[in-house]
C-alpha cells in the first residue's frame, strides 16, 4: 500500500502545483461567492457541458444558477422537498436534476422550467447522496432505512433495491453503464450490486468505520473512498486491496468530486480540511484548510483551475487551485448568526441555538428553511402568505401565543403538531424556555392577527 502524503512517487505538491498550471487552460473569473439560500449548503454539482451549477441546502431548496466571467445568475429556485436537501447532482445529456432529502424521497427536476416531475418515495427515512449513469439513464440514492436504489429516469420507476447492509447506507456511485452499483454503509463496508436487478454480488472492501463518500474512479477498476475516522484511500475493485491511503484528515471525511477532464479529485472532511490530488499519481496539488467549519459539499469549476465548497455558510465558496493565488477570498463573515457570543442576551442566545438556521426576526424570510417569525404572536398557525406549510400545520387550529410558543419548545414540535417538517428542538430548562418567550415577545415586530 503506498502512503499518500505530501510527496508521492517523488513529487511534492509545489511540482504537482506547476505541473497543473502549465497543463491547465488560462483561468476564468469565475465567482468567488454564490449566495441565495438561506442556510447551510450540503450538496453541489457543476455541468461543464452547461456552465451551471445546482446547490443544494439545509433551506429545503436548490439553487440553479449559471457560471460565467461576469457573474452568476440564479435561473431557478426549485422547491418541492419537504426537509434538508442533501445532494443534488445533474442528469448527463439532460435537462434534469437528482436530489436527495431529508424528507426520505429522491426529486427529479426539469431544469427548463424550473419545476419538480417527480418524487420517488422511501420508508420516510433520509437520503443522504444520489448518483446517475453516465449516459443519464438511471439514478441511484443511499438510504437511511439500510437500503439503495436504482431508478429508471425514462420512465421514472424504481428499477431495484439493494437490501443486506447492517446500517445506514450513506453513499452510491454507479458504473458499467449504470448496471454495476456501489454502495458505502455506517457499517463500515463497501458492496458491489448488479444495479438491474438488485442482487448482491460481493463486499468490496469492510472498513470497520462507517464509509460516507466513495466514487468510482474513471478507470473504474478502483473506488476512491473516505470514512467517518478520518481515512481516505483508494481501494482496488477486484481484489479489495487498499492500495493507496491518504495522510489520515483528523475529522469524518464527508465530501469528495472528480474532474475527470482535468485529472483531479477533491476530498474534504468535518474538520475543514480539503486536499486536491492529482489522479495519474496521487501527488499533492492543494492543501486547504478552514476555520470556519466542515466541508460538506465539493465540484470543481468548469476549467479545473478552482472548486466550489459546501459548508455551514449560507453561500458557496470558490477555493482557487492555482500557484500563488488566495486559496479562498469568500471568508464568512464572523461570527455567523447561529454562532453564540458572550454578550448575548439569555433569550437572543436560545434563539441563535434553536431558531436562528431557520428563522429570521424580519418580514423577510431570508430564503431560510423556516418562514419569518416577524409578527408570529397572535398569528394562527400555517397561515403566512407564500410559505409551503405542511399539511399537518395548514390543517392545525393554534394561535401563537406566548404560552403555545413555551409548550411548543417544552414538548416539541413532533407532540404540539404531529405530522410537521419543523425539526425536533425541545427546551426543557424552565429559566431559559421563560428567555426565549419573552426574546421572542420583543423582537418579532408588532402582532399581525390571523392571516
Amino acid at each position: 500500500m503506498v502512503r499518500v502524503g505530501s510527496r508521492v512517487r517523488g513529487l511534492t505538491a509545489l511540482a504537482a502545483a506547476l505541473a497543473l498550471a502549465l497543463s491547465a487552460p488560462a483561468a476564468r473569473a469565475w465567482p468567488d461567492r454564490l449566495e441565495g439560500h438561506g442556510g447551510p449548503v450540503q450538496g453541489l454539482a457543476v455541468s461543464a457541458e452547461r456552465s451551471e451549477l445546482l446547490s443544494a441546502s439545509f433551506d429545503y431548496a436548490i439553487l440553479h444558477r449559471t457560471l460565467a466571467d461576469d457573474g452568476s445568475d440564479i435561473l431557478h429556485r426549485l422547491i418541492g422537498h419537504e426537509a434538508a436537501v442533501n445532494d443534488v447532482v445533474f442528469v448527463p445529456g439532460r435537462a434534469l436534476a437528482v436530489s436527495a432529502s431529508d424528507d426520505g424521497t429522491v426529486g427529479v427536476w426539469d431544469l427548463e422550467e424550473g419545476v419538480l416531475l417527480t418524487r420517488f418515495e422511501g420508508t420516510g427515512d433520509k437520503v443522504l447522496d444520489v448518483t446517475v449513469s453516465d449516459d443519464g439513464r438511471f439514478a441511484a440514492a443511499a438510504l437511511w432505512d439500510r437500503t439503495a436504489r436504482v431508478y429508471d429516469l425514462e420512465t421514472m420507476t424504481e428499477r431495484a433495491r439493494m437490501e443486506g447492509h447492517r446500517g445506514n447506507v450513506n453513499t452510491v456511485d454507479l458504473a458499467v453503464g449504470g448496471n454495476v452499483l456501489y454502495s458505502g454503509s455506517y457499517d463500515g463496508s463497501i458492496r458491489q450490486w448488479n444495479a438491474a436487478t438488485g442482487a448482491f454480488l460481493r463486499v468490496v472492501l469492510d472498513h470497520g468505520w462507517g464509509v460516507n463518500v466513495i466514487r468510482v474512479l474513471p478507470d473504474e477498476t478502483h473506488l476512491l473512498f473516505g470514512t467517518t475516522d478520518g481515512t481516505a484511500g483508494i481501494v482496488d475493485i477486484a481484489s479489495g486491496e487498499v492500495v493507496a491511503e491518504f495522510e489520515p484528515y483528523g475529522g469524518p471525511v464527508l465530501a469528495a468530486a472528480l474532474d475527470a477532464e482535468h485529472g483531479l479529485a477533491a476530498i474534504g472532511s468535518a474538520n475543514g480540511h480539503l486536499r486536491v490530488y492529482r489522479m495519474d499519481d496521487w501527488s499533492l496539488v492543494s492543501d486547504y484548510a478552514t476555520a470556519y467549519g466542515p466541508v460538506w459539499a465539493l465540484a470543481f469549476a468548469p476549467d479545473g483551475t478552482a472548486i466550489y465548497r459546501g459548508g455551514l455558510d449560507d453561500f458557496v465558496s470558490r477555493v482557487s487551485l492555482e500557484p500563488g493565488a488566495p486559496l479562498d477570498v469568500a471568508q464568512t463573515d464572523f461570527p455567523r448568526r447561529f454562532q453564540l457570543t458572550g454578550d448575548m442576551d439569555p433569550g437572543e442566545r436560545q434563539f441563535a441555538r434553536k431558531c436562528s438556521v431557520c428563522h429570521t426576526l424580519t418580514p423577510d424570510d431570508a430564503n431560510r428553511a423556516g418562514p419569518t417569525l416577524y409578527g408570529v404572536f397572535g398569528r394562527r398557525v400555517g397561515t403566512l402568505p407564500d410559505y409551503p406549510y405542511s399539511d399537518a400545520l395548514k390543517s392545525a387550529d393554534i394561535v401563537w401565543t406566548e404560552e403555545t410558543i413555551a409548550l411548543l419548545f417544552d414538548h416539541g414540535p413532533d407532540v404540539v403538531l404531529p405530522g410537521t417538517k419543523m425539526p425536533v428542538q425541545r427546551l426543557k430548562n424552565p429559566d431559559e424556555l421563560a428567555a426565549l418567550v419573552r426574546y421572542l415577545k420583543r423582537s418579532t415586530g408588532p402582532a399581525t392577527g390571523a392571516e
